[in-house]
């Protein structure tokens, strides 16, 4: 199984690894594998949406319908930066319970 998800290549008798070949042993893996980049990745998409809501809100200038779409955007980021943190946390208490503790997560 582990030689159908890693990626190794032999060309005259030289050996070339590529990056899924290290610990790829089974679907979890491979799961924490992607998860240990969308979980950044997310958190930085979150940065720029409450950025672009302050920004919305500073450039506004009292008008009402631009500061409820501003006020929406920050709503928006900070639900779902929240989401993230205990989308984390459940699985973080779900691998310690069932004993999976070896991932990045």
């Amino acid at each position: 199984m582990n030689k159908l998800l890693s990626q190794t290549l032999n060309l005259n008798g030289t050996e070339i690894k590529g990056p899924l070949d290290e610990g790829i042993n089974n679907l979890g893996d491979v799961v924490s594998r992607i998860l240990s980049f969308l979980m950044p990745m997310a958190g930085i998409v979150l940065l720029f949406v409450l950025i672009w809501g302050g920004y919305d809100f500073m450039m506004s200038q009292g008008n009402p319908e631009k500061i409820k779409g501003a006020q929406a955007k920050i709503t928006s980021g900070l639900i779902g930066f929240f989401l993230l943190i205990a989308s984390y946390l459940i699985v973080r208490v779900i691998s310690a319970i069932f004993g999976l503790n070896t991932g990045i997560l």
